[in-house]
């Protein structure tokens, strides 16, 4: 069950965006579809709003199109996303005097979940706050393992990995930064 005030993002808008974002790019529907890993009729049911993409297709967009997840979710609180185990409830989004993005996320992971994401690029920075149960953060830094109110902060310019440990759910707080 989503938390008060959270919502699925608009599919028909999150679709506009991604064709307004790939034609501003001059990215055809195969190039974006083959830059992110996806299929070519995925990604036209997803601009067509008859699909609604899961965080790790979002992330994977959001690469090669160079904009911040929160982009793709048009910058509204309170939108949701899921994928395998985990949820991710964007809480607030700005930009900074230096053009910078910072993107703030809630993060609930189920006992099983295993998210593993692929680098985002130079210049992005994620900061992770456990907020209860215990979280294995993996980058290409090290490992950390993360109990209530405990962080790390890293580069994820390289694929990274967040796992719950001992069986149990997890929650966290996530502040992505991004320069691009």
């Amino acid at each position: 069950m989503s938390p008060a005030g959270s919502r699925a993002p608009d599919l028909a808008a999150l679709g506009e965006r991604l064709r307004e974002l790939r034609g501003d790019r001059g990215l055809s529907l195969s190039a974006l579809a083959a830059a992110a890993g996806i299929g070519k009729g995925s990604l036209s049911e997803i601009e067509a709003g008859q699909r609604n993409p899961t965080l790790a297709t979002l992330y994977a967009l959001a690469g090669p199109l160079d904009v911040p997840l929160a982009t793709l979710l048009a910058d509204e609180p309170g939108t949701e996303v899921s994928a395998d185990g985990l949820t991710a409830t964007l809480l607030s989004t700005e930009t900074t005097a230096d053009g910078s993005t910072v993107e703030i996320y809630r993060l609930a992971f189920q006992p099983d979940a295993d998210r593993r994401s692929p680098a985002h690029g130079p210049g992005v920075r994620e900061h992770v706050l456990v907020t209860a149960g215990r979280l294995e953060v993996r980058h290409r830094e090290g490992t950390a393992v993360l109990d209530p109110g405990d962080s790390v902060s890293f580069s994820s310019a390289g694929a990274h990995r967040y796992r719950p440990l001992d069986g149990e759910a997890c929650s966290a707080v996530l502040v992505i930064t991004s320069t691009r």
